[in-house]
This record gives structure tokens, sequence and C-alpha cells, in this order.
């Protein structure tokens, strides 16, 4: 389907080469300050011509409010938004009339639906998450705002060159514990301290010079040689709340799943210590408390990615988010058309060699309406008991101590 969330409700619409893309936002509060321009600042982070390592597709992704605010106040009623395809060209995709280009969309579209867009991707296109980086930037302007709330995504690799984020480790001896920790302290420094100027200042948006140098260079390579490459977006997420997540479907981490692998071209989710801390003894890998200065509960390590239960428990939440190469490369590559004839496709049109560069701000996104959705509705539970009379039978076991 076309519409995330419960209380926040994003839905998108509009193929790679039609008139328009966009996305109607309902659940919106009232009384949020907002413009176009506030919007804008995300789109331009997404649009494609960026540089020489993306599409050299030509779009001003220039954001046109619809509905659901006057004078620059949201009213609480849906927000319609559009944006308009102005560089579109679907003759460059003729040939896809009879071949299926190699693991994308085309034939799984057809199967499905019995039908398909005449040209490039259609809905499995990257164009359709114009629409979700805009209902993302309305989110994130509600939850900065009104929590304070940081969400800042970086590519952490692009092929076999990654950011450096743990340590060498001393021993390959299956039998000796001695793995180092799954992230370094200098890893774990950054994402407690990246900002979005810091992302944007390579067009690889990693934020480690060397190993964006060395990215950029690899996605060239990829490039010149008409082929593709992919990588990995990492993201963290900055001063929530406790108490975001709905066990047991609809865990923190699994919503925050569910949204990153609805991204074009994702194939693979982790979130905090991840697959790293898999290697690492439960004696190491567990997460201590200690007192924060507020006097509540914090963890030593944050091992678990501020998430623990499905439940945010107020300290930073950072995953990371697997791209694999562009499926649509000018290469010929020996393949069957649609009635099973052997042959040869090169495919035509403009495409990016990799996609995690433009893929930041769209992480950034789904992470905002994550969290708004959540937010929303653990603020209506929160709302709703506030309405009932003190309850004061409980064990003292059962209920939060009061802080010292």
């Amino acid at each position: 389907m076309s519409t995330y969330g419960t209380l926040f409700r994003v839905t998108t619409f509009g193929e790679s080469h039609c008139a328009s893309v966009g996305a109607v936002i309902d659940g919106c509060p009232p009384g949020l300050q907002l413009s176009a321009a506030d919007i804008q600042v995300q789109m331009n982070r997404r649009r494609p011509g960026q540089s020489d390592l993306t599409t050299p597709r030509n779009e001003k992704d220039a954001v046109l409010l619809q509905s659901g605010l006057e004078h620059g106040v949201t009213l609480g009623t849906p927000i319609g938004l559009i944006i308009r395809n102005e560089d579109q060209r679907p003759h460059d995709y003729s040939e896809t009339d009879l071949y299926p280009r190699p693991s994308h969309a085309d034939y799984t579209y057809l199967e499905k639906y019995g039908v398909k867009a005449s040209s490039g991707g259609g809905r499995s296109s990257a164009r359709e998450t114009a629409g979700r980086v805009a209902a993302g930037a309305i989110a994130e302007r509600y939850l900065k705002l009104a929590y304070g709330i940081e969400i800042v995504a970086f590519v952490s690799s692009v092929g076999k060159i990654h950011i450096p984020v743990s340590e060498t480790p001393t021993s390959v001896d299956e039998e000796v514990d001695d793995a180092p920790e799954p992230l370094s302290e200098e890893f774990r420094n950054l994402l407690a301290t990246i900002s979005r100027e810091v992302v944007d200042k390579h067009p690889t948006r990693c934020p480690h010079p060397d190993t964006a140098e060395r990215m950029k260079k690899r996605i060239v390579r990829a490039k010149d040689a008409a082929d593709s490459i992919g990588g990995t977006v990492t993201c963290v997420i900055r001063n929530l709340p406790s108490g975001l997540g709905e066990p047991v479907f609809d865990k923190f981490e699994a919503k925050l799943a569910h949204a990153m692998l609805s991204i074009p071209a994702t194939k693979g989710f982790e979130i905090g210590s991840g697959f790293r801390g898999t290697e690492v003894p439960g004696s190491k890998h567990n997460d201590p408390y200690v007192r924060r200065a507020d006097g509540s509960l914090g963890t030593q390590t944050n091992w678990s990615g501020g998430v623990q239960g499905g439940i945010t428990n107020r300290e930073d939440v950072y995953f990371r988010v697997a791209f694999k190469p562009p499926a649509t490369i000018s290469q010929a590559q020996a393949t069957a058309q649609y009635d099973g004839t052997p042959g040869s496709l090169a495919a035509r049109g403009r495409h990016d060699p990799c996609v995690v560069p433009r893929a930041v701000p769209i992480v950034e996104a789904m992470a905002s309406i994550v969290v708004m959705d959540l937010l929303l509705i653990q603020k209506s539970r929160q709302a709703a008991a506030s309405l009932l009379p003190p309850i004061t039978t409980l064990p003292a076991t059962m209920v939060m101590p009061p802080k010292v």
C-alpha cells in the first residue's frame, strides 16, 4: 500500500515520469509554524543532479503546498503537497517494452498488477521518495520544535570501503572471548556529535574525510564502467523521550525496520551493535544501568541502540541500512525478454551509479515519520491515563520510584 502510519499518516503518489509526485499528510498537529521553505531544505538534499556522483536528471523538486495550512500555520487538517516532474524523458526507457531490467521491478510489477508504467520504474523508482522526504521534513520540524529531537544520517560504506567503526580484533580464536567492543569510542563520539552540516561537506555525505575520498573514487570508477555500486547509511536519533514503541508487533525497532526496508533498493537493517554484537559474549555486551545527572537511569554503553524490549530508553537510537547497487546500468547484460527470448540489454536513461549519498535525507525522513507516529500514540495513551483518578493501591514495586 502507499500509506504509512497510524496517527501520523503519510500517503505518497506518483510515478517516475508522470506529471508530478507528492504526498498527503494526515494527523499533523495544528498550530505548527510551517512553510514550503522549511520542507525545501531536505528536498534539495534529495534532489537529483547534485554532483557528478549522482544522476544528471535535472529536477528542482520545488514543493507546492496545496492544503492544510493558512498564514504559515497548520490547521490540523490533511496537508497536500506536490512536486512536479519537470525533466521527464520517458523515451529513454523504450527498451523496457521488450525487456524487464535485471534486478529491477519491471517484471514483478507486471506480474502483480497485470499492467505496468510505460517508462522508468513507476512507483518502484526512487522518484517516489520525494513525497516521503517532504512528509518527513514536516514531522521533523514538529519533533525539533516540540522535543528538540535531532535526526542525522550519513554514508558509512560504499562497496568494500567502510568508515572505521570498531577496533581490529586481537584474535580470531573462536575459543577466546577477546573480541573488541562492537563500536569504537571514536565512532560512538561521532554518533553523539555528528551534524548535517558536517555530513554535507563532501559529495559522498561521509563525515570521515579520508574514507570519503576513497568512496568518491569508487563511485567514479563504477560510473566510468557504466556500472553501479551499493553501500550503507547510518542514522542516529538524539533526544528521544522514553516509552516510544508498541510491543509486541510494533516495537520501535520493528517500525524502524519496516520503514527503512520500504525505501527502494534497501536490502538490510541493523540497530545498535547489530550483527557485530553477535560476536561479543553477554558479559561484555550487556548494558549496566547508571544514574544520569537528572536522577533517572541511563545505560553505560548503549549497545542496545536506545531500544530495549521494543521501547525507547532515552539513549540515542542508531541504526544502519544497506542499499544494493542500482539495478539500471548502461552496461550490456545478457538477459531475456518478457516472452523468454534470450537477448542483451544495455539500459538507457539517467541513473545514479550509487544511491547512498542521496539516500541520506530519505533515511532521515522515514525515521522522522516513525518517531512522529509513535510519539503521538504514546502521548495519546498518557493523556487518556491522566484523566483517571490516581491509583494508590499498587505495591511500590509496580510503580516508578520517585527520583532521588
